[in-house]
């Protein structure tokens, strides 16, 4: 599969007032290690605790664009999570140590919109274990090879 590269991201920690929140935003779409992934790579998400939603969607929509192999080795939360509407099933796999984080959007229409990303599976399996509410839930192996192939 290609070079395999090791990405950590997490701006859930990040404390600004709104402008400087917005030209954060503008840096990362501009300066993401994502788009340093080429085609055929394998990209390992280890430890993503998520963070502004239309960051990440403009993230794995590049990434599909890239056909970029996935493989999650550890916990992936929040807006992390809609990698599954964005890149091919097949082309994501998940290890042992693989989580998925489900929860709630800070405001109502981020939930509607992370609902919408979610194929139809995800979605029922969400409700199944309660719904998104701000308690997060959590997909974990063997439960989580049902949905992403194992690694």
């Amino acid at each position: 599969m290609g070079q395999i590269m090791r990405i950590r991201m997490s701006v859930s920690g990040v404390v600004a007032p709104l402008l400087g929140a917005a030209l954060f935003a503008v840096f990362l779409l501009t300066v993401s290690p994502f788009t340093l992934v080429a085609n055929g790579e394998t990209m390992d998400i280890t430890d993503d605790r998520g963070g502004i939603l239309f960051l990440y969607q403009r993230r794995w929509e590049q990434l599909a664009a890239q056909k970029v192999n996935v493989r999650i080795a550890g916990p992936c939360l929040s807006a992390c999570t809609i990698i599954l509407g964005y890149i091919p099933r097949k082309d994501i796999c998940a290890t042992p140590k693989a989580s998925l984080g489900f929860h709630a959007g800070t405001f109502p229409f981020v939930t509607d919109q992370l609902w919408k990303i979610y194929p139809q599976d995800i979605r029922a399996w969400i409700t199944a274990h309660g719904g998104l509410t701000f308690q997060v839930i959590w997909m974990q192996a063997p439960e989580i090879y049902r949905f992403i192939r194992k690694c």
